[in-house]
């Protein structure tokens, strides 16, 4: 029996919270050492090259570089670093963009947890259960929303399966065991075909590390130094032993106090799918507990700080997080009139963490949010092409404790948007529009701030070969300031803070342009990419120099800015030895952000360039490459200089079964000689360095 359209659509009214859902990748779903990738985030635009910027991590890539975090993940990508808070969380930076500026989808619609609040919130999504992860930058990024003017990570999975099983039962599975932090993972899951149309899906997922080892010196120069001189103090004063334990203190190698983390998640779910489109469900939970690092010297007190109530530091600060999910897709086939497809995809999460210091509860946060699109895919007219939607999201945002630094707070959204393609021979152009309004109220202080902006972007390629290509875009973008920039007000006890908001801020614009030149043929690719942001009334959080609660300020300003760099990646076929293709690699990039009046914008990651030698056979491919990250000194006031750091790192994989490639076994070894490195991006950077050697096993099936 077909699919009724009237079925869908009704449904779509009813969650009052519309939605919209993306194509697989055309291929065979067995095959895990995959080709070229196909980029099916917004299957109505031609792989998102006019507006948009693709990268795409999947396959043997993907397991080579799995982390415990999608921030993690990612950082070989072009453009992208971490906040690398500490191992249990760690979100992505693009092109110099974090928290409210960068969106983390699953399967298109948010992940609808407070990672976006805080720097040590962890992200709700286990990149063991994911399958392909697309990195999604420039201005057509706009129709996920206004957050992801930086860009957006969508991160793909089959807790709602897409296809009916070619064998009736598909599972796929991936583990392996990491040296530098003792990290021991597994995550599988299994397609069953229960009758021809109706697919089921389990998955689960557990991870567990412990103390993370550094290559280095644990802390930063500047708090070592901090630590001896607190030491020759306690000499002057005799007090051997805590001189002792300070001087060993500054001088910690090896285990990052504190990094240790837990994780696991389970899920179902069911699809109808046939000739009339396709329909499922699923439910998710997510359960994590890990250690939020301490910076150093926060538990030595003055006399009587205890009697005022003055205690941060004194315990280990841990975070234990929960989160159950329900998801909705659909898609429902319109036939050959003017629309293609009406999709639908909807998410609501009850999420909550906790706050632990040592065994007493700290401070909980809660979140329960709904987030939904529907739109409508037209098919191709004589070269035109596109989809129109609308898109909704609601949140319920709580903190409870002495250290809630945010009040209750509610968001909603509400967007409507469109994406329109035109081909013309060897030119192509698009046009893209957002409508959105946002209303964020604070019930206890009597505050509500309402915020309409309207965003649109127009852009341009032109093939000058069958192998190379120029494009040019420009956009307008607009974002509503989040509650937390508005309400913020209290010492936030996981990030060693006073945060504090500014009620009176406006929204935050920007115009940007893009500019970029592509080539692709059998034996060469290249991509060079250079953007150009210019903010009005940009929002940025910077030590004050103050102190409140013996917690530094950190106070959200709001000033004129601009963003600049450029992104490359460039890679060609060497050689043939033997049965082996030599392939040459390299990934560079560069993000500059300064604030009008002369002050850089905090936490810019450093140029890098990555380099990569590889030879790639049908059973084995080998590969080594070496990291160079510059030094940091652009810094903003009351901010540390970042030593910049080279990593070398080598990798093989082997698939042992003859005439399939279904099974792959990996070895990696990351930093191979153990040298110190922080990433400039990270708030905890001074200590909480980046892992030391690191030598990773990984097995990964797809039958």
């Amino acid at each position: 029996m077909r699919l009724l359209s009237s079925v869908g659509f009704s449904l779509a009214i009813f969650l009052a919270a519309p939605a919209f859902a993306q194509d697989r990748a055309a291929g065979s779903d067995d095959d895990v050492h995959t080709g070229d990738p196909i980029i099916v985030t917004a299957p109505y635009v031609r792989s998102l090259d006019i507006l948009g910027n693709v990268s795409v991590l999947e396959g043997d890539e993907l397991a080579r570089d799995i982390r415990g975090q999608i921030g993690d993940t990612l950082t070989r990508q072009a453009g992208v670093s971490a906040t690398s808070f500490a191992p249990g969380a760690s979100r992505p930076v693009l092109r110099g963009f974090s928290g409210e500026r960068v969106r983390v989808l699953t399967d298109g619609i948010g992940s609808i947890d407070v990672s976006n609040t805080s720097a040590d919130h962890a992200v709700t999504i286990d990149p063991l259960t994911v399958e392909r992860i697309e990195i999604l930058r420039g201005p057509a990024v706009l129709l996920f929303g206004s957050q992801a003017i930086g860009g957006a990570v969508n991160l793909f999975d089959r807790r709602i399966p897409r296809k009916v099983p070619a064998d009736h039962v598909h599972i796929d599975a991936i583990g392996g065991y990491a040296t530098a932090a003792n990290d021991r993972n597994i995550g599988s899951s299994i397609d069953v075909a229960l009758t021809p149309q109706i697919v089921a899906h389990l998955d689960g997922s557990w991870r567990k590390t412990g103390d993370a080892r550094s290559g280095g010196f644990v802390y930063a120069p500047g708090i070592r130094d901090d630590l001896l001189h607190l030491a020759e103090h306690e000499v002057e004063e005799g007090h051997l032993d805590e001189a002792a334990e300070l001087t060993a203190d500054a001088n910690r190698r090896g285990k990052i106090p504190n990094t240790a983390s837990e994780t696991w998640t389970a899920a179902g779910g069911l699809s109808l799918i046939n000739d009339g489109g396709q329909l499922g469900i699923s439910v998710s939970y997510y359960d994590s507990k890990y250690g939020v690092p301490s910076r150093p010297g926060t538990e030595h007190h003055e006399e009587g700080e205890e009697e005022e109530g003055h205690d941060h530091g004194e315990a280990p600060v841990t975070i234990g997080l929960k989160q159950w999910r329900a998801d909705l897709r659909g898609e429902v086939e319109m036939g050959d009139g003017f629309f293609d497809k009406l999709r639908i995809r909807a998410g609501f999460a009850d999420y909550e963490h906790t706050e632990f210091e040592g065994d007493e509860v700290g401070t909980v946060f809660t979140n329960q949010g709904v987030e939904g699109r529907l739109e409508l895919a037209q098919n191709d007219r004589g070269g035109w092409r596109g989809a129109s939607g609308i898109q909704y999201s609601h949140r319920d945002f709580n903190a409870i404790g002495a250290e809630a630094f945010v009040p209750r707070n509610l968001t909603d959204q509400f967007a409507l948007f469109t994406l329109q393609e035109w081909t013309l021979g060897s030119l192509g152009v698009e046009a893209a529009a957002r409508y959105e309004t946002t209303d964020v109220r604070a019930p206890a202080l009597g505050i509500a701030r309402s915020f309409g902006t309207l965003s649109g972007a127009l852009g341009a390629n032109y093939d000058i070969s069958n192998s190379a290509k120029i494009g040019l875009s420009v956009a307008r973008a607009v974002r509503a300031p989040s509650a937390e920039e508005l309400f913020s007000n209290g010492p936030h006890i996981a990030t060693q803070s006073f945060e504090v908001g500014d009620v009176n801020l406006k929204r935050e614009a920007s115009w940007g342009a893009e500019a970029s030149f592509k080539v692709k043929t059998e034996a060469f690719s290249l991509s060079l990419t250079g953007y150009s942001n210019w903010f009005d009334n940009f929002i940025y959080s910077e030590a004050t120099g103050g102190e409140e609660d013996e917690l530094p300020v950190f106070q959200y300003f709001q000033r004129d800015a601009r963003v600049w760099g450029f992104e490359a990646e460039a890679s060609a076929r060497l050689a043939q030895i033997g049965g082996f293709n030599i392939v040459g690699d390299v990934v560079a990039d560069m993000t500059r952000a300064k604030i009008k009046g002369g002050d850089h914008v905090p936490r810019i990651p450093a140029m890098r360039v990555l380099g990569g030698l590889e030879a790639q056979g049908e059973r084995i491919d080998a590969r080594a490459e070496v990291e160079w990250t510059d030094d940091q000194t652009r810094i903003a006031p009351f901010e540390t200089a970042t030593k910049g750091f080279t990593l070398v790192n080598a990798s093989i994989s082997w698939r042992p079964l003859p005439d399939t490639k279904n099974l792959t076994l990996s070895l990696a070894a990351n930093n191979i000689f153990d040298i110190e490195a922080r990433r400039h991006a990270s708030f905890t950077k001074d200590y909480v360095p980046l892992i030391g050697r690191d030598i990773r096993i990984t097995a990964r099936a797809s039958f």
